[in-house]
């Protein structure tokens, strides 16, 4: 469903290259779904998530690309996508923007789930209001 953000833009060189970023993003979304779906597998069992959650922070061809880096890339794609849009539909974009900005501030820096929840519902209504304008 993400990836259909892909073609609901304007095309030009700006969205091409959103393009690639929002794509590299969901596939590093899929890898971190992965992630905490495996997490999740281990039910109650602590030592065993203390366990991966290790080696997942010592191995960079992991964690980088999927918890760090990738994930990111989701968020700015779809930023600047919304940029195209700054001009006519300005408070939405803000929204996006400011949204995205919000999650990544609130996953790296507070390490505040609330935050992100938030932060997740401006970015996602900027988005809608973005899809659903009035043409």
């Amino acid at each position: 469903m993400l990836l259909s953000f892909n073609y609901v833009f304007p095309k030009n060189k700006l969205n091409s290259f959103a393009s690639i970023l929002t794509t590299l993003g969901v596939i590093a979304h899929i890898g971190l779904c992965t992630i905490d779906f495996i997490m999740w597998s281990f039910e109650d069992n602590d030592n065993a998530k203390a366990e991966l959650s290790y080696q997942i922070r010592n191995t960079p061809s992991l964690f980088y690309p999927f918890i760090v880096i990738g994930p990111s890339l989701l968020f700015i794609g779809l930023s600047m996508h919304a940029l195209n849009f700054i001009k006519t539909y300005f408070i939405a974009v803000l929204m996006v923007v400011m949204g995205s900005v919000a999650i990544g501030f609130s996953f790296f820096v507070l390490k505040d789930g609330i935050y992100m929840l938030l932060g997740c519902l401006f970015f996602v209504l900027g988005l809608g209001l973005l899809l659903y304008r009035k043409k």
